[in-house]
C-alpha cells in the first residue's frame, strides 16, 4: 500500500492507520517496502500521527517518517497530484471533528468522490454532482434504523444514502461504513432495501474484495 487517506481523528478510523504506520516502517526498516508512501489528511490527524509514531515506534523506525513515509497536510479545496490523477480535498463541514472528503479525476472526466463519514453536506454536493463513481456511509437499513440511531450517530441509512445518489445522478454508489450485525447477508439485504431508491449500480463489498474502476 502506497496511498492512505484519513477521513478524520475518530478512533475507529484512525487506530488502523496507526498499525499501517507501525508495518510501513517496519518493513522499511528491514529492506523489504521499496520506495516511498505518502499519508493525506488535515494537520490534526497527522499531529495525532506523528505523536503516536514517535512514542511507540522504536527510533529506527520513526525515523522513515517525513524521509520515505510522508504526512501530507490538506487544505479545503486543495487539488494534488494522487497515483497520476488529479484529486481535490473538501471539508465536509462536520460538526463532531473536523472532517475531509475528496474528489479524484479518473479517465474521460469521470470522477471518484469519497464523502468522508457522514451525510453529505452542502458543501460537498458539487463535488459529487454527477460523479462516476461515490463512496458514501451508510450504517444501516433505513427499516432498521429504530434499532442502530444511525441520526444520532450523524450518519445515513441505506435508502437515504441512494436517494441523494439518484438526485445527484451518480452513475456507482459503493456504500461503506455499515453495522456488522446484518454481515452475513449485509449485500443481499442492503441491494435490496437501495435498489428502488437508485438507478444507477449499487455496490455493496465485502471485506478484501477488489472492484476495477
Amino acid at each position: 500500500m502506497r496511498r492512505i487517506f484519513v477521513t478524520h481523528r475518530h478512533v475507529d478510523h484512525l487506530l488502523g492507520i496507526v498499525w499501517m504506520v507501525r508495518i510501513i516502517c517496519q518493513f522499511m526498516d528491514h529492506g523489504e517496502y521499496k520506495g516511498e508512501a505518502w499519508i493525506y489528511s488535515h494537520a490534526e490527524v497527522l499531529g495525532l500521527l506523528r505523536d503516536a509514531a514517535g512514542r511507540l515506534l522504536p527510533a529506527k523506525e520513526a525515523r522513515h517518517i517525513d524521509e520515505r513515509l510522508h504526512l501530507v497536510d490538506i487544505a479545503d479545496g486543495q487539488t494534488l497530484d494522487v497515483i497520476g490523477h488529479r484529486t481535490t480535498f473538501f471539508d465536509i463541514g462536520s460538526t463532531k471533528a473536523r472532517q475531509f472528503g475528496f474528489s479524484m479525476e479518473l479517465r474521460e472526466g469521470r470522477r471518484l468522490v469519497c464523502c468522508g463519514d457522514e451525510p453529505l453536506s452542502d458543501a460537498g454536493r458539487p463535488y459529487a454532482q454527477g460523479a462516476e463513481w461515490m463512496l458514501r456511509e451508510a450504517f444501516c437499513l433505513f427499516s432498521q434504523a429504530d434499532v442502530f440511531d444511525p441520526y444520532e450517530k450523524h450518519h445515513s441509512t441505506v435508502k437515504d444514502a441512494c436517494e441523494l445518489a439518484e438526485e445527484l445522478g451518480v452513475r456507482n454508489l459503493l456504500l461503506y461504513h455499515t453495522e456488522d450485525h446484518n454481515i452475513a447477508r449485509r449485500r443481499e439485504l442492503y441491494t435490496a432495501e437501495g435498489k428502488p431508491h437508485f438507478s444507477g449500480r449499487l455496490w455493496v463489498p465485502d471485506d478484501l474484495e477488489s472492484i476495477e474502476l
